[in-house]
């Protein structure tokens, strides 16, 4: 039976683990979205897991969705990741970047103009601005046809800079209610140009980031992240079982180097899509951002459902050296959820190991 604690070979990278550090926004880098020394600590002490995502990075300013979370999009970003991939992989890791776009999940005060978005639909919630709070998010400006490939140009140049910056790949966040899950959904893209509509206009968008940023980089350092069915951010999908079919054979045919999946669809069409995937799957046991202490147990039954590796978010904020605590099956610290998002380094670097 399958361990979490096998080896994985992974886009000629042998992982020692089969344990994956979700991407969790931490809210914790410059105003100018620039990571920080802390960032540096904070990664290199998580890096005995098999594979870190990065939290969520802007790939442009337009795209950033909140305030104090880093970018990838000049000189001065990509000179500031390189201490932090450096610090990985002094540690023996491998980290590849998110690369998120907010889309209509944003503020014109945080960026300084209107958020964008597939279509006119305003998100129906508040998001944090900063030193406004929390404030109703605007309704967005439906992106041009000519936009939209913009925006996919974007995701290529964010990618190379990448791994410029050091990072042993990327993954694109195709999740969570974010630009390119607005174009999959059903009531935030009403559009009726070849991106919207029917399901292959609806995952066009996707598809056409993938093979971007894949002929950019190559596909052996691109990934994909994906909630099927979820409906965080207010989105809708309708015929999610055909969609996603249809999204995971386009991707299939790129040789991308992984999907990474929230447990957010009904188990048959879990098992429909994992059946259709060729390549590396990551699972995230949880049931959404708000589902339950991730564990040994719940990884390796997802391991024995075919998946290959389990990612984790919160078990990770307060157990930097979560691998050995779920090899040894020692309790599992829980994280202050005031200490998730404040700044600073309580919450954040100050974790005690098993070995202290």
């Amino acid at each position: 039976m399958t361990s979490l604690f096998d080896t994985y070979a992974l886009s000629g990278h042998t992982l020692p683990n089969r344990i994956v550090m979700a991407p969790m926004t931490r809210a914790r880098a410059t105003p100018d979205g620039l990571p920080t020394a802390s960032t540096a600590t904070y990664y290199a002490q998580r890096a005995t897991a098999g594979l870190i995502v990065s939290e969520g990075v802007q790939p442009s300013l337009q795209g950033q969705s909140n305030p104090y979370t880093p970018g990838l999009h000049n000189a001065a970003q990509v000179a500031a990741w390189r201490p932090v991939t450096d610090a990985v992989h002094a540690n023996g890791g491998r980290i590849v970047a998110q690369l998120m776009h907010g889309g209509r999940v944003g503020h014109q005060d945080v960026v300084g103009f209107q958020p964008v978005a597939p279509s006119a639909v305003a998100l129906g919630a508040d998001v944090f601005t900063g030193a406004k709070g929390k404030q109703p998010a605007p309704v967005p400006r439906a992106l041009s046809t000519a936009e939209v490939r913009g925006e996919v140009a974007v995701y290529a140049e964010a990618a190379r800079n990448a791994v410029a910056a050091g990072f042993d790949g990327i993954e694109l966040h195709g999740a969570n209610g974010y630009l390119i899950q607005q174009f999959l959904s059903s009531n935030a893209n009403l559009r009726t140009d070849g991106y919207g509509g029917s399901i292959t206009g609806r995952i066009r968008f996707a598809v056409e980031v993938a093979e971007a940023v894949a002929d950019a980089i190559g596909p052996d350092r691109v990934g994909i992240r994906l909630s099927p069915a979820g409906e965080i951010w207010n989105v809708r999908e309708s015929d999610v079982a055909e969609l996603y079919a249809a999204l995971y054979r386009e991707l299939a045919r790129l040789d991308i180097a992984y999907v990474h999946t929230l447990n957010s669809a009904p188990p048959e069409i879990t098992a429909d899509l994992r059946k259709i995937w060729p390549n590396a799957y990551i699972m995230n046991p949880s049931a959404g951002i708000v589902g339950p202490q991730a564990d040994r147990e719940r990884g390796e039954f997802w391991l024995a459902q075919g998946m290959d590796l389990i990612s984790y978010g919160r078990a990770f904020l307060d157990n930097p050296d979560l691998v050995e605590r779920l090899r040894l099956d020692a309790p599992l610290r829980e994280a202050d959820p005031a200490t998730y998002y404040e700044g600073g380094d309580r919450g954040y670097i100050d974790a005690v190991s098993l070995q202290h």
